[in-house]
């Protein structure tokens, strides 16, 4: 008597690839949205003091918003390999995507808020603080970057090995 084989492609399956999905682009736009406000504040309160460094202060808010991006590549591309029948494996493999990205993402946005408020503030008193600025708004950003290159490779994986459902 043979034993019978699980079931790979339960009907639930493709909910945790559209759970990626969504925690992708919902966590990496909340990363992006704090680090673009709480910097947005620090440029406010710099350009009453300095006008003249507030175009130059806006990288922290550019750096923010390239945050969303990762988490928008990522979700398209798990979006493009949703089905209605999948693997579990498939389905695990794109939850994993989207949380890596979206939760690199929020804390790189994070990271980016705090250091782009304090460093144009502290731009607009010493001028010279610029660079080393940009040097730690560059490690918050890699943060993210980390997290969408495991989401990446990640999703590479999920074709779902031999199963066919």
């Amino acid at each position: 008597m043979t034993e019978p084989t699980p079931n790979l492609c339960p009907v639930y399956a493709p909910i945790f690839g559209a759970l990626g999905c969504t925690s992708a682009i919902v966590f990496t736009c909340f990363g992006a949205a704090y680090g673009t406000a709480k910097a947005g504040t620090g440029l406010s309160a710099m350009g009453v003091l300095r006008p003249d460094l507030v175009m130059k202060a806006i990288v922290p808010i550019v750096m923010a918003g390239i945050i969303g991006i990762y988490g928008l590549v990522v979700s398209v591309l798990i979006s493009d390999g949703l089905k209605q029948e999948m693997a579990l494996f498939t389905g695990f493999i794109q939850l994993g995507a989207g949380l890596s990205v979206g939760l690199a993402g929020l804390a790189a946005g994070f990271a980016i808020g705090v250091v782009g408020d304090a460093g144009v503030r502290a731009t607009a008193q010493q001028p010279r603080l610029f660079v080393g600025m940009i040097l730690i708004l560059i490690f918050a950003e890699v943060l993210g970057l980390y997290g969408l290159i495991v989401g990446l490779i990640l999703n590479t994986k999920a074709s779902g090995g031999d199963v066919k459902c």
